[in-house]
């Protein structure tokens, strides 16, 4: 809840201005925020391995010793910001998959929703496909799993649309597999290329799932029709 206290003008009249006052968690959550943000900005030309404690806490005008107040260490902080960047997309994409039940309409508004999300949590993005090849053995392993939490909810979702007939849970999985691989290169690609390839990259990754489910589609679990 927020608090507020009583000031009078500068003039010491009246009426009293009332000036919010932050509390003990608003205090810490800004400066939480403020060391994800500025993690993210140092690790821009650098990877998180090379990062000091002291740089952070620098960065955000804090002593070294306040940021234990927030993370254990380099590595934990490098494990929220993993966290951070996988938990709206995931979400995001969840919410496509349930809304739009055939698969164009699936293919078409996670591509779309997938080229969005690169542009409003760029650095994000950029984190992670840096850190994935680069950072600490931690770091790389929560990425994996957050891309294989990514892969499972596709299976899940893929199952309820699917006769159970055709694909295994297997393949199911290495279905979700490939769709997720490429999204992963589609949004690598979107990163470092410019601006005005964008459309292009969009539309081939539409196109090869597309293609990628056409096959699918004939498949029957045991091998091919």
């Amino acid at each position: 809840m927020e608090r507020s206290t009583r000031r009078p003008r500068a003039n010491g009249g009246s009426p009293l201005v009332e000036v919010p006052v932050e509390t003990r968690v608003e205090r810490k959550e800004r400066t939480r925020r403020a060391i994800l943000d500025a993690t993210l900005d140092l690790c821009v030309d650098s990877s998180l391995v090379a990062l000091s404690l002291r740089q952070v806490a620098k960065e955000v005008g804090i002593v070294p010793t306040a940021f234990y107040r927030h993370f254990d260490s380099i590595e934990d902080l490098g494990l929220a910001l993993v966290e951070e960047s996988f938990g709206s997309l995931r979400e995001m994409l969840r919410d496509v998959r349930r809304s739009d039940p055939t698969y164009q309409n699936i293919i078409d508004s996670s591509v779309k929703v997938l080229g969005e999300h690169v542009h409003s949590q760029h650095d994000h993005f950029a984190f992670i496909f840096r850190e994935r090849v680069a950072g600490p053995q931690a770091v790389r392993a929560a990425i994996r799993h957050q891309i294989e939490l990514v892969e499972r909810e596709l299976a899940a979702d893929l199952a309820r649309l699917t006769d159970p007939d055709y694909w295994s849970t297997d393949d199911l999985r290495v279905l979700s597999n490939l769709i997720v691989t490429s999204m992963v290169g589609t949004a690598e690609a979107i990163l470092t290329s410019r601006r005005e390839a964008e459309q292009t990259i969009l539309e081939q990754a539409r196109t090869q799932l597309r293609m990628l489910l056409v096959g699918a589609l004939r498949w029957r679990s045991g091998g091919p029709d």
